[in-house]
């Protein structure tokens, strides 16, 4: 089975099982989101379902508006029942590598709103330890003009490599939604407490954000290359 198969497989049935009439739904952003909506859009057409949609990033407002879903926002919808989020990567621990696409703060807020956070992906993100198979490292939101002290005082307390993040169709660094840079913390110490590190690395003046996700998610479902569909608490 191909990745994207096995994206859409684990979006389907995720959608399917976490998803209900009159609630309030966040939609995550990346590649495998996109048959989340694909498929939410489907059940709301045949199923007459009320929902409302919370964006987490530019893309994820554009798949809601494109697929003709109600749009809302946290202002209106403080309170989520279920966000529908992909990952990079995901531990034994259903701790959680995002941001790879450059919208981890968005959807930190919007899974810190959920009362559960369900984690689609494919069988390429399901990893015993962080940074067993995903290379491209932590990504570490940051304000521009503190990005080379961020940058040194995470490396001489945890060690590893950090990156700052350039721009694939700019000339410079890759500026979020929100206008910030993003540091890619790379080569970094597998066996690090998350939970530990996430709060020191917070407390740094100019960090907005981490792309670490600790004790958010309530269940991953991994599409697998047999066709089948691994579920972890």
């Amino acid at each position: 089975m191909s990745l994207e198969s096995a994206k859409k497989i684990a979006a389907y049935k995720a959608v399917d099982e976490h998803v209900v009439n009159n609630t309030v739904v966040g939609i995550g952003s990346g590649s495998t989101v996109v048959y989340a909506v694909d498929r939410l859009a489907e059940r709301v057409r045949t199923e007459n379902l009320n929902i409302i949609c919370i964006p987490t990033s530019f893309q994820a407002r554009q798949l809601i508006t494109n697929n003709k879903l109600k749009l809302g926002d946290l202002e209106v919808n403080p309170e989520i029942d279920c966000v529908v989020d992909g990952a990079d990567e995901v531990d034994a621990n259903l701790t959680l590598i995002k941001g790879g696409g450059g919208c981890l703060l968005q959807e930190k807020i919007v899974a810190s709103c959920a009362k559960k956070m369900i984690v689609i992906a494919d069988y390429t993100k399901n990893s015993q330890k962080l940074g067993d198979q995903y290379k491209k490292g932590i990504p570490i939101e940051v304000v521009p003009m503190a990005y080379v002290p961020i940058k040194n005082k995470i490396g001489k307390k945890f060690g590893g490599e950090l990156v700052l993040r350039l721009a694939v169709a700019k000339a410079g660094p890759c500026v979020t939604d929100n206008g910030n840079f993003i540091l890619d913390w790379k080569n970094f110490d597998q066996t690090l407490d998350w939970e530990h590190v996430n709060k020191e690395i917070c407390l740094i003046p100019g960090v907005i954000e981490t792309g670490l996700f600790v004790k958010m998610a309530t269940k991953a479902y991994f599409g697998m290359a047999d066709g089948s569909v691994k579920e972890q608490n």
